[in-house]
Formats: C-alpha cells, structure tokens, sequence
C-alpha cells in the first residue's frame, strides 16, 4: 500500500511539474470559458467537444510512427533550411504611408498590413523574433526585424485568423493593446484577447458564414479554412478561418492556414472575381499533408477564387516545415506560369499598391 502511495504522488507529482509551465505562461492563453464557451458550444462547426473541419482532416498522414516523425523533425539536420544571408528588406514606415491608398505590406510570414477602405487593418501580427510559446524555440531568420508594436499607426482593425504561436503572438499583442480600436477573429479566440487584458468590448467573435461591419464601407466576412488550433495540450477548442474584406471598390481573401480543399471553390463561387487573394504558401509537407496546401495547390486554390492577383504568405520568417527556405517560392512561380492571376512576390516590407495593376516584383530569392 506504501508503495502505492508513493507511486500515485510521483505520478501527480510529474504531472505537476509538466503542467506548471502552462500555469506560469500567460502565453499560453485561455480557452473559451462561461458565455463564450456557450456560443462556442452552438457552433455548427463543434462537434464532439471540439471544432471540427467541412471534410476529414487528419493532422498526420506519415507513414511513420507520430513519435519518431517528430524526433526527425526535431533532430535532423536540414540543409537550406534557413538562408545563408538576411532576406531583402525595405524598411516602410507604415504610419506614413497614405490611407486612402489601398496598400498591402507583407512583414513576414503570414504578418500583413493593410490599408482598405481608408482604414488601418493588422492581419496576424508577430513582431517577436520566435514563433513558439518560449522564447528560446523555434527563432526567426536572422537580419534586422524594424517592425514592432511602437512603430505601428493606429490600427483600425486587427484580424487574427488562429491561434497558432506564429499567428497569434502574446508579446505582440500585449504591447499593441493601446492602439488597437477593433478586433475580428473566429469563435474562441477573443478568450485569449480577453485573458491578456484587451477590452472584451472591441472583440467580435465570429462563425465561418458570417459577416462583421466595419463602418459603412468594410465589410468583414468569416469564412471557411481546412486547418486546426491550439495553444496547450488540448487541440481545436478555438475555430480557425479565413477572411474576405470587401469595401465599395475592392475585395481580398487572406487564406489565413489551410489545406486544399472545396471551401476555395465555394467561396469563389460567393465572392469571385477577387481582387487580391493572400494565400498560405509554406510549411508544407505529404506527412501534414491536409492542413498545409503545397504551392501547386495554393495556385488552384488561386484559380478557384477566381483571384485577379495572388501574394503568397506563410514562409520568409520561420522553420516550421522540412523543404528549403526558398522551395515555396519557386515552386509557386513554376505552377503560376500561363495562369491567368498576376502573382506578386514583393519583398519583406515593400507595398504592394492594390490598384496598380502593372507593379512588378522581381524573384527576389534567386
């Protein structure tokens, strides 16, 4: 009896132990709790205790053990993982640009600005230099970052998409609390907006199919994405989704994370042509293989949106996939030749003017 005893309070003991980084990390966030976790519960989309994708969506497709792919992961050495030299940067004064110019500014990975409508629009940002809820995992590439919650304007509205560490950054979003005047993001995820002390008052929480107003000339409409959350041990208790912005003159799609799939098609269907679709293009691989689109699928899901001009986002910051650095891009230029989008691939930092239709960009990671 003793001994088992003991055995039970080692047990718990561990399990303490490994828990008490959640406890200490504010980082990790808050699921949905009291009403919140009542309207989560409502959702169409949860099903069985958790959020659930259109179609089956298996995270892990390897033909290896789960364990031993991510110790490879984890351990192998990858070569071109990361670029020999700091990426090409143009270092905008975002607060300066004009606002009644729609504009896009790509600050890496899937971190954008935007202006649209006359208004200052945020998507995703991480400003840290890490992707991970700890600030020694999962570092940015190296080179000079000049962006950070203090040089950003006034921003009208801030959209997350998920809350993946490289989506959803808690140093970045505590630092940017003062100048953000409104938040859109799908159900469950205002839960860790709330917990790190923003004002529940200016966080709309949003199912896939509906539409927020932001004055009388931006409409936001949330939208299906094929992908997955979570921040700590328990997955997809927040929802994930992707955005169409449309105001008077223009529509943009920004994908936020996802797998091919249907939703592209149908959304073409309900919104095409569009403007400018922002699309994921990057940490893919066959072992995840429904939750990341590789380039030859995010250029159909380009053609399904009936898109008019493509920017690929989700790589140019962070390791998170095991191709190269540089393979999303020249993958995505090869299966783009002959397509009927323009696909624009500014540098970090360049504005892309979104009613220039003759800009170019060079390939700029040749």
């Amino acid at each position: 009896m003793k001994r088992l005893i003991l055995s039970v309070v080692i047990v718990m003991l561990v399990a303490s132990a490994a828990s008490l980084p959640f406890v200490l990390n504010p980082g990790f966030g808050q699921r949905p709790q009291g009403e919140q976790l009542t309207r989560v519960e409502q959702s169409p989309q949860y099903r069985d205790g958790e959020f659930q994708n259109q179609l089956p969506t298996p995270g892990y497709t390897g033909q290896k053990s789960m364990l031993t792919a991510w110790w490879e992961f984890l351990t192998a050495r990858r070569d071109n993982a990361r670029p020999a030299q700091p990426l090409p940067l143009v270092k905008t004064d975002l607060a300066s640009l004009p606002v009644e110019q729609d504009t896009v500014v790509w600050l890496g990975h899937s971190s954008w600005y935007v202006q649209l409508a006359g208004k200052r629009i945020l998507i995703d940002p991480v400003f840290s230099n890490y992707a991970a809820p700890f600030s020694f995992l999962n570092k940015a590439f190296a080179g000079d970052y000049p962006w950070t919650a203090h040089t950003m304007p006034p921003i009208d509205l801030l959209i997350i998409s998920h809350d993946h560490y490289d989506h959803l950054d808690y140093a970045t979003l505590k630092a940017l609390i003062p100048k953000i005047k409104r938040v859109v993001t799908p159900l469950g995820v205002g839960s860790h907006l709330r917990y790190w002390g923003m004002d529940p008052a200016i966080i709309d929480e949003a199912d896939w199919q509906q539409k927020i107003s932001v004055g009388n000339d931006l409409d936001i409409h949330v939208l299906p994405a094929r992908h997955f959350s979570g921040r700590g041990l328990k997955r997809n208790q927040t929802l994930w989704a992707s955005f169409m912005l449309v105001s008077d003159s223009r529509k943009l799609y920004y994908s936020g994370d996802s797998g091919y799939g249907p939703h592209f098609k149908a959304i073409g269907e309900q919104f095409g042509p569009v403007d400018l679709a922002i699309l994921e293009n990057g940490q893919y691989d066959q072992d995840w293989k429904y939750i990341h689109m590789m380039p030859e699928e995010t250029a159909q899901a380009a053609e399904d949106l009936q898109a008019r001009a493509v920017l690929p986002g989700h790589a140019g910051r962070f390791v998170l996939a095991k191709h190269t650095w540089d393979d999303p891009y020249k993958r995505l230029a090869k299966a783009s030749l002959g397509k009927g989008y323009r696909l624009l691939t500014p540098t970090l930092g360049e504005p892309v003017h979104a009613a220039d239709s003759a800009q170019g960009f060079r390939a700029w990671w040749e």
